[in-house]
């Protein structure tokens, strides 16, 4: 599984993971300003932007994937970040392969199960007839019938790309990523605590890490903090990225 990445700056590695429907692109602008000071590469995940695409989709898949990444890149050890679905990701890596995380970075996600709450967004994307679609304005329009919020459909809409021959695809897997959604909203796994410097960012406005959630994350991450920025909802690193960035850069340095 060869990963779709992006490659930024010079210095010790840092590696950014995106989350569900997301790609490498939601992570570009903070990635050329940590490249100052370090090598940040962005990955597509599996299903996911211009990574490949496949059946199969689990947290020990991804880690994996990352893993493969990683050695095929030389990089012994790195600075992992992941948002959401990439946090867990990064959590489930930082459990199985400790010793190749120097530091870990989570982006509001908790290692935890989480009840659904895309149904909406589900049936919105399956609901454009890609094979008829005649402009990103008429898959917009199409969206808007479930999602209202102008902002998500926009960020939806990134993963809508031309086809060579004409018309449009999705570059997500999505057939697949809605037969791993319980998977990808199941919990991480592996020998706990694990002694990794972590650092837990929460959107103020976000509900998925909870404060009583405080001592689950030292239960998996003895070594971790929790850091909330209040002006923030899930999407920490759009919202608010001069605040993200200022906290990534403390951690890292």
């Amino acid at each position: 599984m060869e990963l779709n990445y992006k490659e930024f700056g010079q210095g010790d590695p840092i590696i950014i993971l995106h989350g569900m429907f997301g790609t490498l692109d939601n992570w570009q602008t903070i990635a050329k300003q940590l490249a100052e000071t370090n090598t940040v590469y962005i990955i597509d995940q599996r299903n996911h932007g211009r990574s490949p695409h496949t059946d199969e989709m689990d947290y020990v898949l991804m880690a994996e994937d990352l893993k493969n990444f990683m050695e095929a890149n030389w990089i012994y050890s790195a600075i992992i970040i992941g948002h959401s679905m990439g946090g867990k990701t990064a959590m489930q890596f930082a459990l199985e392969y400790p010793d190749m995380v120097e530091k870990l970075i989570v982006v509001d996600i908790a290692p935890k199960a989480y009840e659904g709450g895309h149904a909406l967004i589900f049936e919105a994307l399956f609901s454009v007839d890609i094979n008829a679609l005649e402009s990103r304005k008429e898959a917009d329009v199409i969206l808007q019938e479930k999602i209202p919020d102008f902002g998500v459909r926009q960020f939806l809409l990134k993963n809508l790309s031309r086809n060579k021959k004409g018309g449009y695809q999705w570059k997500m897997n999505l057939n697949a990523i809605y037969n791993a959604y319980s998977t990808i909203l199941g919990n991480v796994s592996g020998d706990i605590p694990v002694d990794v410097p972590t650092l837990f960012i929460r959107g103020g406005k976000s509900d998925y890490i909870l404060d009583t959630d405080e001592a689950l994350l030292k239960e998996y991450f003895s070594d971790s903090t929790l850091s909330t920025v209040e002006n923030a909802g899930h999407w920490v690193h759009a919202e608010t990225p001069k605040e993200l960035l200022n906290l990534v850069k403390n951690f890292v340095s």
